[in-house]
């Protein structure tokens, strides 16, 4: 599969582009007022949407039923079900797809790795145990861990270079993680490791150390001993992905992790889980991706779109682009609509809309995070009508201090941003956008916007072309001066 390593950007409007980077001064006010006039006369970007929505057809699957009881699954949640599920795939695959349907009970099982032309299918009452012996998931598989290409421990449910497959039904997914296995590896006593046991430091690092050397994914084999958590729900290179209705509980780590496909659909999906790393809907260097309808009660971002870590990332030179956010409910979690931070391939043309957030346990409504370390180009993201309730931290958050921040020399990209008709009733901060020397964030709308119960006001540091048109933050109405830092820590 060939993924575009340039595609078509507007031609940014380097006239918008006032001031330096670093603090924003004084005189860069007053640069304001034609910004805005030349913000409000371009293109609608919102324009694109139905073009994309239009690419993004789910699969459909032969009307054949493999129930997989009849290949000897028990519903009791304590007989291995694994040699079921498998066969089952396999007969639905081998005979030209269909549904492997899982009627109600409670079946325990392996890993389980679709096929092409199969829909899993978990009806209403059913709930899939999976097993927690990590030694279930070996021998190791091609995928990705944070953002680099390993061989690792197989994710619950996995596909390698499969097309039309999906999991649908009102059933659950439940994957057993919890403090005494599986999230003691993350390291911490929050999540049950104890002084003396092993955690995942030791192969992160090595892992890490790999890719930025260039050693061959072949060579990069971390199975028994390298305490590298799998992902839940893991397609990787596949083309129309169908994940649909299911509730998805207690993941070992990141949830539903697509990586390098094409055409996906998440649709009305529940997830609640709340370990350490336990992202919700994490599209990976995807092209023409759908997520609405669904809920998010997580442990760390609700959804976090990535391209790659740091030299694996630039190495596969994928970004995610056409992502599609709708009608989502986001409640506990790092962001609900979070961007990075494995974000070296870049990402465009994300667009989120009519999501509800709310919870004290969310700490941000859009989060870009990045650094110098990971680099890449982030534009083309657009977010309108989403009500916030209450976040924790900040409606708007560009994070370029993250992890290793300014460290590094692929100095990090925002452009082309626009918030509108956003509301937010409770938060720290409005905006919260710092740039450092050398890194660019521009181009930066809010429109039409209004945030209350603003404790701390703004931060702006080295944004470059802000436009403000129509936000109230507290009941007032506020320029694009009124919001930037005029020293350090200060906020309007």
């Amino acid at each position: 599969m060939t993924h575009d390593r340039h595609w078509n950007r507007r031609e940014f409007l380097k006239t918008l582009s006032v001031g330096a980077t670093g603090m924003v001064l004084l005189p860069l006010v007053e640069g304001c007022a034609p910004l805005a006039r030349l913000g409000a006369a371009r293109r609608d970007p919102w324009e694109e949407l139905p073009g994309i929505l239009a690419r993004i057809v789910p699969p459909t699957f032969p009307s054949r039923d493999y129930s997989v009881v009849q290949f000897g699954a028990v519903g009791d949640g304590t007989t291995d079900c694994s040699d079921a599920f498998r066969e089952a795939i396999a007969s639905c695959n081998m005979n030209g797809g269909g549904r492997v349907v899982v009627p109600p009970g409670r079946y325990l099982t392996g890993p389980i790795h679709l096929r092409s032309k199969v829909n899993l299918h978990v009806m209403e009452g059913a709930t899939i145990l999976f097993a927690t012996d990590p030694a279930r998931y070996l021998p190791a598989v091609h995928t990705r861990w944070e953002g680099v290409e390993l061989m690792g421990y197989s994710p619950l449910v996995y596909a390698f270079e499969q097309d039309d497959i999906a999991i649908t039904g009102r059933g659950t997914l439940d994957g057993q993680a919890g403090t005494s296995n599986w999230w003691p590896w993350k390291g911490g006593t929050q999540n049950g490791w104890k002084a003396g046991q092993p955690n995942q430091g030791a192969a992160r690092a090595k892992l890490f150390a790999m890719a930025e050397q260039g050693v061959p994914v072949a060579q990069r084999t971390f199975g028994e001993g390298s305490y590298l958590r799998p992902q839940f729900i893991q397609p990787y290179r596949c083309r129309n992905v169908l994940i649909e209705g299911v509730t998805i509980v207690r993941s070992p780590m990141w949830e539903i992790h697509p990586v390098l496909c094409t055409n996906v659909t998440v649709r009305g999906v529940t997830i609640n889980s709340h370990g350490p790393n336990n992202d919700g809907c994490d599209p990976e260097s995807c092209r023409d991706v759908l997520i609405e309808g669904c809920t998010f009660d997580t442990g760390d971002d609700c959804i976090a779109i990535k391209s790659g870590r740091n030299a694996d990332g630039r190495r596969l030179a994928a970004p995610s682009q056409y992502i599609v956010v709708r009608e989502c409910r986001m409640k506990d979690g790092h962001g609900g609509v979070t961007i990075g931070s494995e974000i070296s391939g870049g990402v465009h043309h994300v667009y989120a809309e009519k999501c509800v957030m709310d919870s004290p346990n969310l700490d941000r409504a859009l989060r870009l995070k990045n650094n110098a370390a990971r680099g890449g180009v982030l534009e083309h993201i657009y977010m309108r009508d989403v009500q916030v309730g209450e976040v924790a931290d900040a409606v708007l958050q560009v994070d370029f201090y993250y992890e290793e921040g300014k460290n590094g020399a692929f100095m990090p990209v925002v452009r082309d941003l626009e918030m509108r008709r956003v509301t937010s009733r409770k938060s720290q901060y409005g905006i919260y956008a710092r740039a450092f020397e050398g890194s660019t964030i521009a181009d930066v709308r809010l429109l039409d916007c209004r945030f209350d119960g603003v404790a701390k006001g703004n931060v702006v540091e080295g944004v470059q072309g802000l436009v403000v048109e129509q936000v109230l933050v507290n009941g007032r109405e506020v320029s694009a001066s009124d919001v930037m830092t005029r020293r350090a820590g200060g906020g309007a």
